[in-house]
């Protein structure tokens, strides 16, 4: 009897790794090992001999896995009975951040405890996330009209403001960036995205007006309209990576060997502008399997809100994807020059630990849900 109920087990456990999207976790596997080979080559070019970015990363990554690992062993409607819970408890971490938290490059949104520190955004995003996947199932029947627009807006501009005060602009685009997203999927109508253009337009013309943005803020606003202005100042960061970028050719410098990150030519290059080293040293065959990764990080997350049966998974997956989709486009934008400067880092890539640490989070909440799609539920959707 208990060899019987052994096997039981073990076949059950067997089954639900069958059931995991392991191709989502691939393309998870290949960013992370593109990040820490990139911020590897940046510590040599500090002639670091102890590594301490690499360390740090790769404890996140144990800490990641941790949280992946149960977030994707636990039922996903646990995320739908504490999403509220955990969006109060994100709201009130960025509250309190702006009176006792530390100030980091002109951001005084960090709690940092011994040499480890931890930034309440990267919490928000997930937890805005949960929230409005929270409150579009509950509508899910319902057409979305001007009150699900202003009950769906207040959810996310409540900490947009919040982050706006420490001033966080990069931090506050996302959190943007994932209700319009989610929104759009909401069945959003054209009327509605015409006064969100107009509002977010007018929004952003309050910020640049009210004096909340500090100096370096404006200048990377006013660098991305006239880049030559001031190469020398304002423009350095941005005309660096584009000359890192363009060096790369086909196969790159090799790791370790790229002029602009070596030589310390690109700044923030373990964060703000890691696709530039990317690029240098492993060339447009490393940038196509970077964004190839990114490309397929995507389509699984979509394609299992497309066949979930639950309004909710479905969302909590929009949710996900909005999140890694906004970072990684504002990333690559700033990088090319497209978009300006805000300090957003790419995901799963970039150093940051509390980043890395989220993001494997949501990531687990995502196999959480890809266990209980069943092979009935993609063959109905494909028919």
């Amino acid at each position: 009897m208990c060899e019987d109920e052994t096997a039981v087990l073990s076949l059950t456990w067997f089954r639900q790794l069958q059931r995991l999207d392991w191709l989502l976790l691939l393309a998870a596997f290949v960013l992370f090992a593109f990040g820490i080979a990139s911020i590897t080559s940046v510590e040599l070019s500090r002639g670091a001999e102890e590594f301490v970015f690499v360390r740090k990363q790769l404890i996140a990554l144990g800490l990641g896995f941790i949280l992946l690992s149960l977030a994707a062993s636990v039922n996903y409607q646990l995320f739908r009975a504490y999403g509220r819970i955990i969006y109060v408890f994100a709201l009130a971490l960025l509250l309190i951040v702006l009176f006792f938290g530390r100030e980091l490059n002109g951001t005084t949104g960090w709690f940092i405890f011994g040499g480890f520190s931890f930034q309440p955004v990267e919490l928000m995003k997930f937890a805005l996330g949960l929230e409005l996947a929270c409150y579009f199932s509950d509508q899910a029947h319902a057409r979305f009209g001007w009150r699900e627009l202003w009950q769906s807006g207040w959810r996310a501009g409540v900490p947009m403001l919040l982050l706006l005060r420490q001033p966080d602009l990069g931090g506050a685009v996302i959190l943007f960036g994932i209700w319009s997203i989610m929104v759009f999927f909401a069945g959003i109508r054209w009327q509605q995205v015409t006064m969100m253009t107009v509002a977010f337009g007018l929004l952003v013309g309050v910020v640049l007006g009210s004096g909340q943005l500090k100096d370096y803020q404006l200048e990377r606003v006013t660098t991305f309209f006239n880049p030559s202005a001031d190469p020398l100042a304002t423009g350095y960061n941005v005309a660096q990576a584009k000359i890192a970028i363009g060096a790369g050719g086909l196969f790159g410098r090799g790791l370790g060997a790229g002029s602009q990150s070596q030589l310390r030519f690109l700044p923030e290059s373990q964060t703000d502008f890691v696709f530039a080293v990317i690029a240098e040293e492993l060339g447009f065959v490393g940038v196509v399997i970077v964004l190839g990764s990114f490309a397929l990080l995507f389509f699984r997350l979509l394609s299992g809100a497309r066949v979930t049966r639950d309004a909710f998974a479905a969302y909590l997956l929009v949710g996900i994807f909005a999140t890694f989709f906004v970072q990684t486009f504002i990333h690559v934008g700033v990088n090319l020059a497209i978009m300006p400067a805000t300090g957003v880092t790419l995901p799963l890539v970039s150093y940051g630990g509390s980043s890395l640490i989220m993001m494997m989070a949501m990531l687990g909440a995502a196999e959480s849900v890809a266990r209980k799609i069943t092979p009935v539920d993609r063959l109905t959707t494909h028919k």
